[in-house]
This record gives C-alpha cells, sequence and structure tokens, in this order.
C-alpha cells in the first residue's frame, strides 16, 4: 500500500539510533523503537497523507490495520495512531469504526496509543455521534479490559464545557475500588482536567466518593485542595 511504503520509509529517514534504546527502556516496551519522536511521527503522517489522500473509509481503515498489524516498530504504530486521529479523515470517526478503535486499544495495551485514541478519537466520535457513542463508553467503563476502562474515562478529556457530567461519573465509578494503576491514576487525570472547568464538580464528587483511592484523589484536587488536603 502506497501510503504505508511513504510512512514506512520517512520513518527510517528519520530514525536515530542513539534516542532509540532510551525510548524503548522508558516505555517499558518489547517492541523496538527506530528513535523517532511522537511530534516528528506526527508530521510524517500529516506530510504523507496530505500528498497520497485515501479516497474512502475503507480504505482508510486498511491503511490503519496495516501499519498497525504490519508494524516492527513502536512508531509504526504511532504513525497507525495518528492516521486514526488525522484531521482530514474526521468524519469517518463514527459507530461503525467501534471494531477498529476497540483492536487498537486491546491489542495496544499500554498507555501511549490508548491515551491518545481515547482523548482526541473517542472524543471526536463522542462529540459527533453522543447518544450511541456514551452507550458504548458506559459498557467499556465495565469491561474486563482496563485499557477500555480508561479510554471511556478520558473520552472527555478535550470536552470542557461539553463535557457531560453524568456520563464522566458513570464511566469513573465501577473503577473507583480497583488497585490497577492506571486507572487509579486514570481517574484522578480525568476528574483534575475537568477541574479546570468546574471545579465546585469535581469537589462534589470527591468529597461523595470516599473510596477514591489516595492516588486518584490527589491527582483530582492537584489545582483545587488547600496542601493539608492533597
Amino acid at each position: 500500500m502506497k501510503i504505508r511504503d511513504s510512512i514506512l520509509a520517512a520513518l527510517r529517514e528519520a530514525a536515530d539510533p542513539v534516542r532509540a534504546p532510551r525510548q524503548q527502556a522508558y516505555m517499558k516496551s518489547g517492541m523496538p523503537f527506530l528513535g523517532v519522536a511522537v511530534p516528528q511521527c506526527r508530521r510524517i503522517v500529516g506530510s504523507v497523507s496530505g500528498a497520497h489522500p485515501l479516497p474512502d473509509a475503507g480504505a482508510w481503515e486498511a491503511a490503519i490495520l496495516d501499519l498497525w498489524r504490519g508494524a516492527i516498530h513502536r512508531e509504526e504504530r504511532y504513525a497507525a495512531v495518528e492516521l486514526l486521529l488525522f484531521g482530514r479523515y474526521a468524519r469517518w470517526l463514527e459507530p461503525a469504526r467501534v471494531p477498529l478503535v476497540e483492536e487498537l486499544v486491546v491489542t495496544g495495551a499500554w498507555w501511549d496509543y490508548a491515551d491518545p485514541i481515547a482523548a482526541r478519537g473517542m472524543g471526536t466520535m463522542l462529540a459527533a455521534h453522543p447518544r450511541p457513542v456514551k452507550a458504548l463508553l458506559r459498557g467499556w467503563a465495565r469491561d474486563g479490559d482496563i485499557w477500555k476502562r480508561r479510554t471511556a474515562m478520558l473520552a472527555q478529556l478535550r470536552a470542557k464545557r461539553a463535557t457531560d457530567t453524568a456520563l464522566l461519573a458513570d464511566a469513573i465509578r465501577p473503577s473507583i475500588g480497583s488497585s490497577e494503576f492506571f486507572l487509579r491514576k486514570g481517574i484522578g487525570w480525568a476528574l483534575r482536567e475537568y477541574s479546570r472547568t468546574d471545579p465546585g464538580w469535581v469537589t462534589a464528587f470527591v468529597e461523595s466518593h470516599p473510596g477514591l483511592s489516595p492516588l486518584s484523589r490527589r491527582e483530582a484536587l492537584k489545582h483545587l485542595a488547600p496542601k493539608g488536603l492533597r
């Protein structure tokens, strides 16, 4: 596939063998790195997509999966995520793409994949198709897979005043009792980000949910609570 070949060639041209092992160690990744930073991956995908526009949603999905499933370096999967999130194709982020998003979240199984897909991908889908996506996210919030749960929590990370607080609460509550670090951290992050828009709602939510872990509570109130209450 032309777009895949062009992206792979550009990634290899940008590779930094000195940076690569440091990236791999930081990310605790079994898949090796080329040494290309995420912003550079984003620029590469944007440039290649501009030169080789995809004709329809089917070709776009096939290109994403081709990059993702054939990846031998982590940046190739970053490129797949960036292609998923590329602004020109935002109209194709619709409920029919849920199996695609689910595959990336579940098989990626780490925060560097799940978090941008949640905030930029599912967030876009939620804004465009609120009714079915809200139902989906409420289901994911109770799923056995922690990355689907985290995705549900973080889907409104960029929503600000458009945040559906009932959905945010429903995404968080099933994981309040979990000991999983990435769920506890995700709860705190989702609440902390919304505290910039509605600090009163976040404070009330934290106070009414004493079962929140110290980590979740501390992160949620990071910009709100007096030092003695953190």
